[in-house]
């Protein structure tokens, strides 16, 4: 029995399952939780099936998302999807569960669920969702096609990241086959900002500070959040928008969160390790993806300086 059917054997056998995810929602969380809820509906249809987590207004063209309530512990099946550690899940105590498994693509950091699948070679959760699906009896439903593709697109940053691989290819072009979904229209949503996030974007790329050892920071406080009207999550999602500057080798966005009154924390590299540096604060993720969440700018200046040594050590190797 491959490890996918493992998981499908579980779904088949529970009649409420909740999806959760992480924190902080990018597209790949929500895609592959939506997506995977969907095509288990589609697949079961008198089950009951939740995605769960709070909304994020930003990426609403993925799908609607369920409220959770404290009755869907009762007697359920957990799928944790992109998340490898319990105190980054939205919403639900992974232990009150019956039974639990976690769909994770970052680097190991601890056991949250029962049965587990982790695969940090793959692109992103709607790959491995994705993959799930093609390997059981599930069915690829043409508009869960369509969220899957956004999601591997926004994590591969358009297949542009190293982690993108000739099994990312193979799977997107049988999805692709399969549905025949009109791809390039999917962009659309993706990467349509309104004028005010152009403008916050230029106001970041003007203010943005680069020390001499290749490391690249902006702090953004709520006035500055206020003064263009975006919120935490606007800001992080741009932090793929920096990979190209010629002088630096790592970068991040730090911005305060008015909804959970904490720093937000995106870094990116084209070369430093940066998750072994970012999980020293309580964060993680990919070698050159990482995420943190900091108690205040102090905090974030810590941070700072550590990552510029880490560029630094990286420069002289180099």
């Amino acid at each position: 029995m491959n490890k996918y059917y493992k998981i499908y054997r579980k779904i088949k056998k529970y009649n409420k399952i909740v999806i959760a995810r992480h924190i902080g929602p990018d597209p790949d969380c929500l895609a592959s939780s939506i997506a995977l809820r969907d095509v288990i509906l589609n697949k079961f249809p008198n089950k009951e099936v939740y995605a769960v987590g709070c909304p994020a207004s930003t990426f609403k063209y993925l799908g609607h998302l369920d409220k959770f309530t404290d009755d869907m512990y009762d007697n359920s099946l957990l799928i944790v999807v992109d998340t490898p550690d319990k105190k980054r899940i939205d919403g639900v105590d992974a232990s009150r569960f019956k039974d639990s498994i976690k769909i994770d693509h970052h680097p190991f950091i601890e056991k949250v669920c029962k049965y587990e699948l982790v695969d940090d070679t793959a692109s992103s959760a709607s790959q491995m969702v994705l993959e799930l699906i093609f390997k059981t009896p599930l069915k690829l439903t043409k508009e869960a096609g369509e969220k899957l593709f956004i999601g591997i697109v926004a994590d591969t940053n358009r297949f542009l990241f190293n982690y993108t691989t000739p099994k990312t290819f193979n799977l997107v072009s049988k999805l692709i086959k399969e549905t025949g979904i009109e791809f390039s229209k999917l962009y659309d949503d993706l990467y349509m900002r309104p004028i005010k996030e152009i403008r916050f974007h230029g106001w970041i790329e003007n203010n943005m500070i680069v020390t001499e050892n290749g490391f690249g920071y902006i702090k953004l406080n709520d006035d500055i959040l206020k003064e263009y009207n975006v919120d935490a999550a606007t800001a992080g999602n741009m932090v793929n928008d920096f990979n190209y500057i010629d002088e630096i080798y790592a970068w991040a966005v730090f911005s305060y969160d008015r909804s959970t009154d904490l720093i937000r924390g995106s870094i990116r590299s084209r070369g430093p390790i940066i998750n072994e540096t970012a999980s020293h604060f309580g964060g993680g993720g990919h070698i050159f993806a990482s995420g943190v969440r900091l108690k205040d700018f102090n905090e974030a200046d810590l941070l700072i300086n550590e990552l510029d040594e880490v560029c630094r050590n990286y420069k002289d190797a180099k």
